[in-house]
């Protein structure tokens, strides 16, 4: 049976002013719903103002708008880090430049901001300055945030960090796995500097319903306080089915599967043939005796059971994957039966990878090099989109199907922006993941990270491959660096194919300029100058000698002259 639970929580606040004039603190939250609660989840927020600046209360009052409305209009395929990062930044700049604008003082526009992202089963937290975020569980009772403040003496402190105070802001992140029960209490100074964390854990413990707790909590400050005092409950009621990218997090302990053999069972699949292997992976053929369907089996090497890096990575790509769904990349599929071992399963395509397509064709018509390459540059943008780099494109990794579909078939080597929120924290620092040697981008192998460009660079390099059968720099050095990569100079495709039109050649050179910034901006640029002369590269044929822009012609004149030639001196002997 299907478990269809949905994130739940119940939000509850209790606010007062004090012996304050007026209320500097704010808070809110958004629950959404359907699409919104699974992609970006259940958000909470709570603020305040800095007493002694200009404008606290305006402050945090933007402080709190500007999360809650512009965190639902990023990208889904943000990382919860980078959209929260990205808005903190900006509200931050606007604070402090209508501080300095408005108030003529660095403490115009101050706040205080602690943010908690509920998303499926994973709490993100964002914090600046001195509010608080609490969790209990079970019993337990812990403070999830450190005050960014510094105490010069018993009676005299300061903020460190706060919203608006300085023109770069450093913001606290940290994500952390939640459980129904949990209860998460955000306070502000006004209630955890008058009462302590026994008392807290008392309330939140007390036979009471959540908002009489809330309340309780800020009645038992408020007899000692001198601030504003705020706080915010928030119970998780209950949890959804932890996804496919959360197992990364939680379990990579799954075993291993055994050796496989053809006829053996794994988990419902018959094994029918092993497609692939190597000293990483394994790719078998294999019959789904519930959907009495063909599929792709691929299984990690026994070789790194116990490298929990190595595991990470195997179910990262997996992830990766079922991120994509366009008709021109691979579909990996999420089988309803529970899988009781490491694999995952793609769909089966019948046909041959762009590598044996090359094999085959030796001189191909450059309209269909055209046709396929449109449809791997479709499916590269469908990675694009999503804010993802292949950063492993080559034949191998491209295959043409029986109905002459295309689909980019790898996602080893796949980086993407959204990750950090459901992998561990090294994953950042695998940046040696660049793909195969003569179709990687240079800048990889000086150690710049990779861009749009990269991953054009590559579509250039096969291009080229598929109409000249070679390469555009011929074998690429197996070390290179800066200093063999300037050695490096580009073949014309006439030493090739002197069938090749000048135009299409200077599409190639740019596509697979060694620079980056020399390249296309755009995809769309080169499947347009692959299409359609651009007069850029016909110009340029002007001063290619001839015998290089166009061989064929070259020859026939020669002869023709040396015939005429010939003629002559024959007339003239005789």
């Amino acid at each position: 049976m299907t478990n269809t639970s949905k994130l739940s929580a119940s939000i509850v606040y209790a606010t007062d002013k004090g012996i304050k004039e007026e209320n500097e603190d704010f808070l809110g939250s958004v629950i959404p719903e359907d699409a919104q609660l699974t992609h970006k989840g259940i958000s909470v927020a709570i603020a305040d103002g800095m007493s002694g600046c200009e404008a606290g209360k305006e402050a945090s009052h933007c402080c709190i708008d500007s999360f809650l409305n512009d965190y639902y209009s990023t990208p889904d395929s943000w990382s919860i880090k980078k959209a929260g990062q990205k808005i903190l930044s900006a509200t931050n700049s606007w604070l402090y430049s209508q501080g300095q604008i408005q108030y003529k003082s660095t403490k115009g526009m101050v706040s205080t901001l602690s943010i908690l992202i509920l998303k499926s089963t994973t709490a993100h937290i964002f914090h600046i300055g001195d509010s608080r975020i609490y969790r209990l569980r079970k019993g337990r009772f812990e403070q999830l945030t450190r005050d960014h403040r510094i105490f010069l003496s018993k009676d005299k402190n300061y903020l460190s960090r706060a919203m608006g105070i300085e023109p770069h802001l450093e913001v606290d992140y940290k994500a952390l796995p939640i459980e129904k029960g949990d209860v998460f209490l955000m306070t502000t100074d006004g209630i955890h500097d008058f009462i302590d964390d026994r008392d807290l854990k008392n309330c939140l413990q007390a036979e009471q319903d959540l908002q009489q707790q809330a309340q309780t909590i800020l009645n038992k400050a408020l007899d000692n306080s001198d601030d504003n005092l705020t706080c915010q409950l928030i119970k998780i009621e209950q949890l959804p089915p932890a996804k496919e990218d959360e197992v990364l997090r939680r379990h990579v302990n799954i075993p291993f599967p055994p050796p496989l053999k053809v006829g053996m069972f794994l988990d419902g699949y018959r094994i029918e043939e092993e497609l692939h292997a190597s000293n990483r992976t394994q790719i078998y053929k294999a019959f789904d005796t519930e959907t009495q369907s063909m599929v792709i089996l691929k299984t990690p090497s026994i070789l790194f059971n116990d490298d929990t890096h190595y595991i990470e990575h195997f179910l990262h790509e997996e992830w990766a994957g079922k991120r994509i769904q366009h008709k021109n990349v691979l579909k990996v599929l999420s089988p309803n039966k529970e899988k009781n071992y490491l694999y995952y399963v793609t769909e089966y395509i019948e046909g041959k990878t762009l590598r044996q397509w090359i094999d085959t064709t030796p001189k191909p018509y450059i309209r269909e090099v055209r046709e396929i390459i449109e449809q791997v540059v479709k499916g590269l943008r469908a990675f694009h989109r999503m804010e993802m780099l292949h950063q492993d494109l080559k034949p191998e990794n491209i295959m043409i199907d029986n109905n002459n579909v295309v689909k980019i078939i790898d996602f080893g080597s796949v980086k993407i922006a959204g990750i950090a929120e459901i992998t561990p924290l090294d994953y950042n620092k695998e940046e040696n993941i660049l793909g195969t040697l003569n179709y990687t981008a240079p800048e990889y192998h000086l150690g710049k990270s990779g861009t749009i460009q990269s991953d054009l660079y590559s579509v250039g390099v096969i291009t080229y491959e598929m109409i000249n059968h070679s390469l555009p720099f011929g074998e690429m050095p197996e070390r290179p660096n800066k200093i063999n990569l300037a050695k490096l100079r580009y073949i014309s495709s006439f030493h090739h194919n002197t069938m090749v039109p000048v135009w299409i050649d200077g599409a190639l050179k740019k596509a697979t300029s060694l620079n980056p910034q020399l390249r296309y901006e755009h995809l769309s640029e080169l499947t347009h100058d692959l299409s359609a002369p651009n007069a850029q590269f016909l110009t340029a044929e002007e001063n290619i000698p001839l015998i290089e822009g166009n061989p064929l012609l070259f020859w026939k004149s020669l002869s023709t002259l040396l015939f005429v030639s010939n003629l002559m001196l024959i007339y003239l002997l005789n």
